[in-house]
């Protein structure tokens, strides 16, 4: 199914170059090398289309790289072709690198229950067949263990009507998918969108899941590893307006041309209000006209999660800080080189701290952006 509705859509657009380099895997067996050399902790999981899987996972903090590929299965050396037939008993699978100081195992098991239906013993969503179907596999006792101890207080949440049906299993041989398959999320962004909303599986998560789709990553990492953490709901109410509390909690919208930042123009960076998380920079921030705070970037690489939003009768791109996971706003491709993209962010999910509070506040690694304007001054 996920390759009939890729086919459609290509269809539109030209689809010789859909499958190009089909059957290539040299450029991720050096990668899975690199990986490999590294002091990383690995962890596998299937969970229905591995490109959905391997983007989810690639947005958990700690999680150093993300491999597309099969396994649980007989055959050596599968190809998609004779995994996707469903004869040689592999599924469509995920290998994540992750640094155990930054991300416990247990962060990554609460991030994977949040990508999948696990009461779905058939498949996942429009793809149909065993080699969809979900699954943990475990590579030692610990895994073991703490996929058991998810698993069952998942069970007993109540959150699911019908019994959890993901298998845990001990790992085995992991045969990385074609190089067309790896970041397919990251390149044939359009196709893949096109897919994942057609595909059902955000709508379900959404309404599954609702505000607690989205994890506090902090308490899955060692102490002092993440400074930036998500407070309980009491304390969250306590200490935000209840503009804040909705915009950041509830997805709210301020309206526009009346919030506290759209037309603020002091040198400055803009943190997350719930966490402290540095978001973005008053170097990248530009008048879009829309009547919001508007950046052409943020202030880290990488530190802003982008979700499909189905809020409206078309999808969107809503972002969202990476550890705390507050909603920040929408992101849109009308924006000003060079980046051309447009972060429209509501100025109550964001705390503002002029230049010359950096230091104090914390954030004094900063200072550095605004250099090149103090030289100016002084010239």
């Amino acid at each position: 199914m996920r390759k009939l509705l890729i086919i459609l859509f290509a269809a539109t657009i030209g689809i010789g170059a859909l499958f190009a380099n089909a059957g290539d895997n040299r450029e991720i067996l050096q990668t899975l090398a690199s990986l490999k050399d590294r002091d990383l902790a690995v962890a596998t999981f299937a969970g229905g289309c591995f490109w959905c899987v391997e983007a989810g996972f690639e947005k958990v903090p700690g999680v150093v790289g993300a491999v597309s590929g099969y396994t649980g299965g007989q055959a050596k050396i599968p190809t998609y072709e004779q995994v996707s037939s469903g004869f040689t008993g592999h599924l469509e699978s995920v290998e994540v690198f992750y640094d155990p100081k930054q991300i416990f195992y247990e962060g990554l098991l609460a991030a994977f229950w949040r990508m999948i239906d696990p009461t779905d013993a058939r498949g996942q969503f429009v793809d149909r067949g065993n080699q969809y179907t979900t699954a943990i596999f475990y590579h030692d006792e610990q895994q073991k263990q703490a996929a058991e101890k998810s698993r069952d207080a998942l069970q007993a949440s109540g959150r699911f009507d019908k019994p959890i049906v993901t298998a845990i299993r001990p790992a085995g041989d992991f045969y990385p998918a074609e190089d067309y398959h790896q970041d397919y999320y990251k390149k044939n962004p359009i196709r893949y969108k096109f897919y994942r909303y057609r595909s059902g599986r955000d709508q379900y998560l959404e309404k599954t899941w609702g505000k607690d789709l989205h994890l506090d990553y902090g308490k899955y990492s060692q102490a002092g590893s993440n400074p930036y953490h998500k407070p309980s709901d009491e304390e969250l109410h306590k200490r935000l307006t209840s503009l804040q509390y909705q915009v950041t909690q509830e997805e709210a919208t301020e309206p526009p041309l009346q919030n506290q930042y759209w037309n603020e123009k002091r040198p400055d960076i803009y943190v997350d209000v719930v966490s402290g998380e540095p978001l973005f920079s008053s170097k990248d921030k530009y008048d879009s006209g829309s009547g919001w705070p508007s950046f052409t970037r943020p202030l880290v690489e990488g530190e802003i999660v982008e979700n499909t939003d189905f809020k409206l009768i078309y999808p969107r791109t809503e972002v969202r800080s990476r550890y705390a996971g507050s909603h920040l706003g929408h992101l849109f491709d009308d924006g000003p080189e060079p980046t051309g993209l447009r972060y429209c962010v509501n100025s109550a999910a964001l705390r503002f701290i002029p230049k010359d509070e950096l230091q104090q506040a914390g954030y004094g690694q900063y200072l550095s952006l605004f250099e090149d304007e103090a030289s100016s001054m002084r010239r």
